[in-house]
């Protein structure tokens, strides 16, 4: 049950659109973030969580997709311009730490087809899992288009080092209503995630990239 309430998250949504799209519109599409301090959490003794959510509205359109496919996929992603990698190019990268490293960071998130997953680690090293973007399997049950919106419109919690949480939730190009409805699917599945769900956040904020914070807990 969330314990933010539907007027203060609204009133705040329509703060931060209204500063972003009428106050001080920039010339690139601001990301709206999420931001959550957890208390009663000690990030070095307890457990450190992590989950991924699906939101029903992809916080960032402009998120890079890249797949690791066999054959029918690459030929998939080639008609449907997605970048794509088949087997022959990771090999050529010889788990080289530092191209699998830059490989990992051209793109937001990764795809693989569910036959070559178990031989990712083989060809590229544990460079992937590091950087923490081990690619997520497909299959050719489904659409690859729909799989790759279903990445972007994915979006992950996960516990570090420090008691604070930030992760995008939508961008100032949304509808209010869009908006709202993905903070709360994301703040109360991080809540489901935390050992004493509500007794564990301090605070939570939304802001835009040039904004100031708007709190709603």
């Amino acid at each position: 049950m969330s314990k933010i309430h539907k007027d203060v998250l609204l009133n705040a949504v329509n703060d931060v659109l209204n500063y972003s799209t009428e106050v001080k519109k920039r010339n690139f599409v601001e990301t709206v973030e999420l931001q959550v301090v957890l208390k009663n959490y000690d990030p070095q003794k307890d457990k450190r969580f992590a989950g991924t959510i699906k939101l029903k509205y992809i916080p960032r359109p402009n998120l890079k997709v890249c797949i690791f496919g066999d054959q029918m996929h690459c030929d998939e992603a080639e008609a449907a311009k997605i970048p794509f990698r088949n087997v022959e190019d990771l090999k050529k990268l010889n788990k080289d730490k530092k191209l699998v490293k830059k490989l990992a960071k051209q793109y937001h998130a990764f795809l693989a087809s569910d036959s070559l997953i178990r031989q990712i680690p083989k060809l590229l090293g544990p460079g992937m899992s590091k950087a923490g973007k081990f690619p997520t399997p497909i299959s050719h049950s489904e659409a690859l288009s729909s799989r790759v919106q279903d990445s972007k419109a994915t979006i992950k919690f996960q516990m570090k080092k420090v008691l604070t949480i930030n992760t995008a939730i939508g961008h100032v190009g949304m509808q209010p209503a869009e908006l709202a409805q993905n903070i709360n699917l994301a703040i109360n599945f991080l809540v489901s995630l935390l050992k004493k769900n509500w007794q564990n956040v301090r605070a939570v904020h939304i802001k835009s990239s040039m904004g100031k914070p708007h709190r709603l807990y």
